[in-house]
């Protein structure tokens, strides 16, 4: 067991010294790539190997492992990557290609999240860069490939918008209509542009029904504490009644901003799933 060890953090301090595998923004590209693939924007690939498949997915999720007993759903852009040795290379262990891609994402302010039980065999690391999160797990068992699965994450664009006669059937139906098109930064309360579509379309439902007046709500999930999460619903409604009175022109006599936080839920917390249907802005019939 001595040598063992002795052995293992002799080779892991070689490493730290090499930094065989780098961070770049531009990697060349083997020949033998599979076709449209390239490597992740953060990541180079290690020396001698080719990509053999490549999966691009502009938005799913993976369950990443944070510790012995938890893990920890990431949503957002997907890449999965699988990479092959070349041909007459002596391939790197299992070991070294963990540690090198630890290396590369601690070279920029990342961190290990988690080391399976054979080291450098199966590791998460996270990186925060340039307002990006990025996840990424790395699998290599020995046999001359290793995978990477990783997620830039990021919230869903909501592609299917509910129009001013959905929300007004909802309304008339159950009294509220929940959106899901109204887009804040994480912790923030500034309507981001991309909300433009919705708040177009609540526009039109008031001025549709010119005697219509509405409490717009806010709800967060249940992250951080109770007191933040109130104050910053009843920011991000106020902000969504600003717009509409003042870009809109809807009479503010007709709006009331609510916050409610996370006492509300439409679905559990425990996943992130639950948590993106529970950050949401309601229009209530006052």
């Amino acid at each position: 067991m001595k040598n063992k060890m002795t052995k293992t953090g002799w080779l892991s301090g070689f490493l730290l010294l090499t930094g065989i595998l780098i961070l770049t923004v531009n990697s060349a590209a083997s020949q033998n790539d599979t076709e449209g693939s390239k490597d992740p924007a953060l990541f180079t690939r290690m020396p001698g190997y080719h990509i053999y498949r490549y999966d691009d997915l502009q938005f799913d999720q993976y369950e990443f492992r944070v510790s012995d007993s938890k893990t920890e759903i990431v949503q957002g852009h997907s890449l999965f990557i699988i990479y092959d040795a070349n041909d007459n290379i002596q391939t790197p262990s299992p070991l070294q290609i963990g540690t090198n891609y630890i290396n590369a994402a601690r070279s920029v302010g990342g961190k290990l999240v988690y080391e399976f039980h054979d080291p450098g065999e199966d590791v998460v690391v996270k990186v925060v860069k340039n307002n990006m999160e990025t996840w990424a797990y790395v699998s290599a068992n020995g046999n001359g490939s290793y995978s990477i699965h990783l997620i830039e994450k990021q919230a869903m664009k909501q592609d299917v918008v509910a129009d001013a006669g959905t929300m007004n059937r909802s309304i008339r139906e159950s009294g509220k209509a929940a959106l899901y098109g109204i887009y804040f930064d994480t912790g923030k309360s500034d309507v981001k542009p991309e909300s433009e579509a919705t708040l177009k379309e609540i526009a039109k439902l008031l001025n549709d029904n010119t005697t219509l007046k509405l409490y717009v709500v806010g709800h967060t999930d249940n992250s951080g504490t109770l007191d933040v999460n109130i104050k910053l619903s009843q920011d991000r409604a106020a902000a969504v009644v600003n717009v509409l009175v003042n870009r809109y022109s809807i009479g503010a006599f007709r709006l009331k901003a609510c916050g409610d936080g996370p006492t509300a839920p439409v679905a559990s917390n425990d996943a992130e799933e639950g948590r993106a249907l529970n950050r949401r802005v309601e229009l209530v019939k006052q």
